[in-house]
């Protein structure tokens, strides 16, 4: 054997032990990734369940807010309705209610005028 045959023999030593160093971190970043995998599926098979219920509650309350709007709506009307039936009332029986209420006050002032002059009313002291 010469020297260059010893230097070559080192060298793949060297090379062999290097590659037997750099294998270690290599097969623990495999483990690190095979965890992930594991951990990643895990989370995925519990968000899935939730998505669905989340989506169950989206649709549910859509539904019920279209039931709201309805709602809204018919009340809407029925404030419409009681507001012209008041003002309609307000026109039909104000007008006369304000006429009686004027002639009553008209005759209670003519009888206390009478009753004034006639000295039939109460007097002051």
């Amino acid at each position: 054997m010469s020297g260059g045959d010893i230097a070559g023999l080192i060298a793949a030593g060297v090379f062999a032990v290097l590659v037997a160093l750099l294998a270690v971190p290599v097969l623990k970043l495999g483990k690190v990734f095979d965890e992930l995998r594991v951990t990643i599926r895990s989370i995925s098979d519990g968000t899935t369940p939730l998505i669905d219920e989340v989506t169950t509650t989206v649709n549910t309350t859509n539904e019920q807010l279209k039931k709201v709007d309805g709602i809204s709506s018919n009340v809407s009307d029925a404030t419409a309705n009681v507001s012209a039936l008041s003002s309609l009332v307000a026109a039909t029986i104000g007008s006369p209610l304000i006429k009686v209420a004027a002639f009553s006050y008209g005759v209670r002032t003519a009888f206390s005028a009478r009753s004034k002059s006639t000295g039939r009313g109460r007097r002051s002291r």
